[in-house]
């Protein structure tokens, strides 16, 4: 497989797994994401900068986080956000323990 053809074949993964988040399944909460996969959407538009920026691309934090979101964060999380609860709080920090940054 040439480079190529294998960079647009991760760019089409890539756009799916934003649709599956954003579309299909904006019922999952960040915080659900960190405690089972260790990231988040946000932690997708963080990791989106820095491939621009190793690019020489500069991209602000709103401007990833939209790309990744699909709209603006903001009006994201009035949709589709919702406050933590004790037990995912508490699930995040044990799952934290066990897998440290």
């Amino acid at each position: 497989m040439s480079n190529h053809n294998e960079t647009e074949i991760e760019a089409a993964a890539f756009r799916r797994l934003l649709q599956h988040l954003n579309i299909e399944r904006n019922d999952v909460q960040n915080i659900d994401l960190m405690i089972l996969a260790g990231f988040c959407r946000n932690c997708l538009a963080d990791w989106y900068r820095e491939a621009a920026a190793e690019r020489g691309m500069e991209l602000s934090r709103d401007a990833a986080r939209e790309r990744i979101y699909g709209e603006p964060y903001a009006d994201w999380k009035l949709k589709y956000g919702k406050e933590a609860t004790q037990e995912q709080l508490f699930a995040l920090a044990l799952a934290e323990s066990k897998h440290p940054k």
